[in-house]
């Protein structure tokens, strides 16, 4: 991948850069940046990749929690990229109050570090496609947001993320902090450690193990390859048109029914599986498409990986995990 313009030389820090996205995104600036990934190693996809020795990458193992820590790592960082994150549905029903505390506290520490520093030329901070509730068809960033019920530990994590895009913007409008705000629709790819539901069919299926679909399966949503997250990612690091501004980012030509999404899964791997309906007890979301003319507006983003390719590419690297 061509590098981007701007993105040379430069320090770089990333909270949660052990994890999936952001290791991924350590891949595509490593050669010609200072990378520092801050991590408490929770779920680690660096580990995995061969870059986790390179010259001029940086781990230090600390926790977002700790601001003295935070700021004492980001010394020196000309643009932050805050990743890290309590995340994936099954542990924050866990521990619905680490979610907040994380999500909430976690990212007023790294914005308040990163308005330290003696220049900071730009902040990146991951929301979520979750603000927009049950339901979300072609939904804008200007539409009104939706926290569910309270109560429902799934909404946790869409309230925690929330607070983190409203004080971004705080961070902008009031000290002058230069931020960017994306949001991910289903972002899945090679490296993906957790709770994703595509890794999990992909892995299952080169197994040829069963594939359980919760629910009866109508659920839609909009699959983003993870290299053009990071696309986006890298757009909204350097492009002045994103400052102080909200980005969706995804796919809405990759959608599709979670039922078909496990169906298309077998038929492109070639799997043996089985798939089968089980029900679901807790929260789930309707319809998710997001509208990206914003992204490709002011960021000249546009996704380019459909989904069967992005499930080829996903299940080759998996292959060469599971053997």
């Amino acid at each position: 991948m061509s590098a981007i313009s701007g993105l040379e030389g430069k320090s770089i820090f990333i909270t949660g850069g052990a994890g999936f996205i952001g290791s991924t995104l350590i891949g595509r600036l490593i050669e010609k940046n200072r990378i520092t990934a801050y991590d408490n190693l929770s779920r680690d996809s660096l580990k995995d990749k061969s870059f986790r020795d390179h010259k001029n990458l940086t781990l230090v193992k600390g926790d977002v929690m700790d601001p003295a820590a935070v700021q004492k790592a980001m010394t020196g960082a000309d643009i932050v990229v805050h990743c890290a994150a309590i995340a994936g549905i099954d542990t924050v029903s866990k521990s619905p109050c680490t979610t907040l505390r994380v999500n909430m506290i976690g990212s007023a520490n790294v914005l308040e570090a990163a308005a330290n520093l003696p220049k900071c030329e730009r902040v990146v901070c991951f929301s979520t496609s979750e603000v927009f509730g049950v339901h979300a068809f072609r939904s804008k960033e200007s539409d009104s947001t939706v926290i569910g019920a309270v109560g429902e530990p799934r909404w946790t994590y869409a309230v925690g993320k929330l607070a983190e895009e409203h004080l971004a913007v705080a961070y902008y409008k009031e000290h002058g902090l230069k931020t960017a705000v994306v949001r991910p629709f289903n972002v899945y790819g090679p490296g993906q450690v957790g709770e994703g539901a595509l890794r999990n069919f992909i892995v299952r299926a080169l197994k040829n193990e069963p594939i359980e679909v919760h629910g009866d399966g109508s659920q839609i949503r909009a699959w983003c390859y993870v290299d053009d997250m990071v696309d986006a990612v890298l757009l909204a690091m350097t492009n002045p048109k994103a400052e102080g501004e909200t980005f969706n980012i995804g796919n809405s030509r990759a959608v599709c029914t979670i039922l078909a999404l496990a169906e298309t899964t077998v038929r492109v791997t070639g799997s043996k599986s089985k798939v089968t309906l089980v029900p679901r007890d807790q929260a789930d979301v309707a319809l998710r498409i997001p509208d990206v003319k914003k992204s490709s507006e002011l960021l000249g983003f546009n996704a380019k990986i459909d989904l069967e390719e992005g499930i080829r590419r996903t299940a080759e690297y998996y292959k060469g995990q599971i053997s």
